[in-house]
């Protein structure tokens, strides 16, 4: 008894901390093993592309010292994607120990979310104001025509031109987008502002010009343009633009304007689309 005891005791505490350790394990263990500079787990990104964003990538990386990494995972299994893609970044120990100069560009498809993680080392030059237009600029509108490998590989280019020292051209590009044709909130937007404004100006025209160009049928009544106007009713009645109430619809305009990004340790944005 006083020999088992001890070594039951030892066993029975190292189960329970197999159980207590499990978890983490299990935990980390859903994170991909890093096989390569483009990482296409979720099978988006065609095979020239692939090959070509390696070489890139490689070529870019013997000239300086960052890195960047490609990572594509078909689903986040209900995680957000900004503390998956850090301990990703972690967990593959991206860029140089002491200059924490890695990029990760995660894509989750079946989640259609994705995120730029910026190394430590690197978060003033490849800001998250860079990162959120090179999202919003290159990824979103490729991914949603469904080109992956064309939207990825812009958003590669794009910041290997910014860490080269040419930032110039991407916020440039951001605003020329910003003066670009409607998006459907825009446009709709547009088209509640125009209603409102013919019902105003409509207002104050059938009080104006009935007197002036119509015909007189009576005390306050006028036929013009085949209508019978009361202008002098009308105006009395107080009508809709004459209490103030104008301007209603500008404050809730642009509800969709809210930022897109986030920093999760190591900098960087995220997106959907």
């Amino acid at each position: 008894m006083s020999v088992g005891a001890p070594r039951s005791y030892i066993t029975l505490l190292g189960l329970l901390l197999g159980f207590l350790l499990f978890p983490l394990t299990a935990f980390a263990a859903d994170l991909p093993a890093l096989t390569g500079r483009v990482v296409d787990n979720a099978g988006i990104i065609d095979a020239g592309t692939k090959a070509a964003l390696t070489r890139k990538l490689a070529d870019f990386e013997t000239k300086g010292s960052d890195q960047i990494v490609v990572a594509t995972i078909p689903s986040l299994a209900g995680e957000e994607i900004e503390p998956y893609a850090n301990r990703l970044f972690r967990f593959w120990k991206l860029g140089q120990a002491k200059e924490n100069n890695g990029v990760l560009l995660l894509v989750a498809p079946n989640d259609r979310k994705m995120r730029i993680e910026v190394g430590y080392g690197l978060e003033g030059t490849l800001t998250d104001l860079h990162t959120k237009l090179i999202i919003e600029n290159d990824m979103v509108p490729a991914f949603r025509a469904g080109d992956f490998s064309g939207g990825i590989s812009k958003a590669v280019d794009d910041m290997i031109m910014v860490l080269e020292g040419n930032p110039e051209e991407l916020v440039a590009r951001g605003k020329r987008n910003e003066q670009a044709p409607f998006n459907t909130d825009n446009l709709f937007f547009a088209v509640f502002v125009s209603i409102w404004l013919i019902i105003v100006f409509g207002s104050i025209a059938a009080s104006i010009l009935p007197p002036i160009f119509g015909q007189k049928l009576g005390p306050g009544r006028y036929r013009w343009l085949g209508m019978t106007f009361e202008p002098g009713r009308r105006s009395s009645s107080g009508g809709g633009w004459s209490s103030g109430s104008s301007g209603g619809g500008w404050s809730s305009g642009g509800g969709g304007f809210s930022g897109g990004g986030g920093s999760s340790g190591g900098g960087g944005s995220s997106g959907s689309w």
